[in-house]
């Protein structure tokens, strides 16, 4: 009841939701662009809407006193972007000792612009051998959901064409704080 009634909200509110899940039981959320606060609460509205079994990543701050509890509950780790010995492989573990799982990760990783995306949700996946799911809030079009879904090859190169062509058309609530769909060069 409360699934429908979230989902609801989000048609109300002039969303159209696309529910377009994996088939797979364990996998890595993309969530972009993230350029406003409220990409956060009307992604939940999605993500308990479509019952999706959702953990996400988030900077350490967001998890300090007082709001520390909530986003824990609601199903947050912190990471502390200074230590990130070995992050990746806790990540990969994580996700394979759940039943279900989608791991949400913001490669912007702040509402601010910057010149490249961050690529751990990348390695993650290939770690962990599970596929990339392509969630996107476009306020350009009123679209938010998990559209499309694809195993990541080894090859971070050829794969970001498929997030770049994915995403190219997607617009954040703010779309000059959207940061390139590109890496730092290696």
């Amino acid at each position: 009841m409360i699934r429908k009634f979230l989902l609801w909200v989000l048609k109300i509110f002039g969303w159209k939701v696309i529910i377009n899940l994996p088939d797979a039981k364990r996998y890595v959320v993309i969530a972009a662009p993230h350029t406003s606060n409220w990409d956060f609460p009307l992604g939940l509205c999605y993500i308990w809407g479509a019952g999706i079994p959702f953990r996400y990543m988030g900077k350490s701050a967001l998890f300090k006193w007082p709001q520390k509890y909530l986003f824990k509950m609601l199903g947050g780790f912190p990471v502390d972007r200074d230590n990130k010995t070995k992050l990746t492989t806790k990540m990969a573990n994580f996700i394979n000792s759940q039943d279900k799982i989608a791991l949400a990760l913001a490669p912007e990783g702040t509402r601010s612009k910057l010149e490249y995306w961050r690529t751990g949700f990348y390695y993650i996946a290939l770690e962990a051998k599970v596929p990339i799911a392509m969630a996107a809030l476009n306020y350009g079009k009123r679209e938010l959901g998990i559209m499309k879904t694809f195993m990541p090859s080894g090859d971070i190169n050829a794969d970001m064409k498929i997030i770049q062509n994915f995403y190219k058309d997607v617009k954040g609530k703010y779309p000059e704080k959207q940061s390139p769909i590109k890496i730092k060069p290696q």
